[in-house]
């Protein structure tokens, strides 16, 4: 599956075109998401969510710890609902999550501090939340207990780019891990979330 969703000329659905679309309307008839465009890894553990949904009519309560097929699915969901989280979701997933019955935890709103506050994000946020978009698809692709090798890169879905943008991952690491004095609360916050105890 992973060489069938290979982009590009050398697609893993072959280089004829019209072979190509064939091919992947066949393995949409089997599954919709089969190339979906967010990690595998959430793909799955949404699925667990909608299976026991399909079984029971409604989602459970499922505390962190509940564990389903070896993943952690309580903590799972409990990350999906962070507003940080959240946010960094495509409209697609949200919907998706909705549909199901999770919805964001509401968080108090901070005020604006400054005039910039309601520009939009400055550079040094938005790097900061490239980052952690990267470091949370880590952390469910690998776990919060394997530390990032120093040379890791993770592409990421950005709103208004055509193509994944890839994150250096272990530098954003190392670099926020010496500047964790100058990080906001809610930095530090959405840092230990995932499993990042230096924070």
């Amino acid at each position: 599956m992973t060489n069938l969703r290979r982009k590009g000329s050398k697609s893993g659905l072959g280089k004829d075109p019209r072979r190509a679309e064939q091919r992947a309307a066949q393995l949409a008839a089997i599954d919709p998401d089969w190339d979906c465009p967010w990690p595998l890894d959430w793909q799955r553990h949404y699925r667990v969510l909608a299976d026991l949904v399909e079984a029971d009519g409604s989602l459970p309560d499922i505390a962190p710890g509940v564990l389903m097929d070896g993943d952690d699915i309580g903590r799972w969901l409990q990350r999906q609902k962070l507003p940080a989280t959240w946010a960094r979701l495509l409209p697609e997933q949200q919907e998706r999550l909705s549909t199901l019955g999770v919805q964001p935890d509401q968080g108090p709103s901070p005020a604006p501090t400054d005039e910039r506050a309601t520009k939009g994000p400055s550079k040094a946020q938005q790097a900061f939340q490239r980052g952690l978009a990267a470091l949370t698809q880590w952390v469910e692709r690998e776990g919060a207990d394997r530390p990032v090798p120093r040379g890791a890169v993770v592409e990421i879905v950005v709103d208004g780019e055509p193509e994944p943008v890839g994150v250096k991952l272990g530098v954003w690491v190392s670099n926020t891990k010496a500047r964790q004095n100058k990080l906001s609360a809610e930095q530090v916050d959405a840092l230990r979330e995932l499993g990042m105890e230096w924070a």
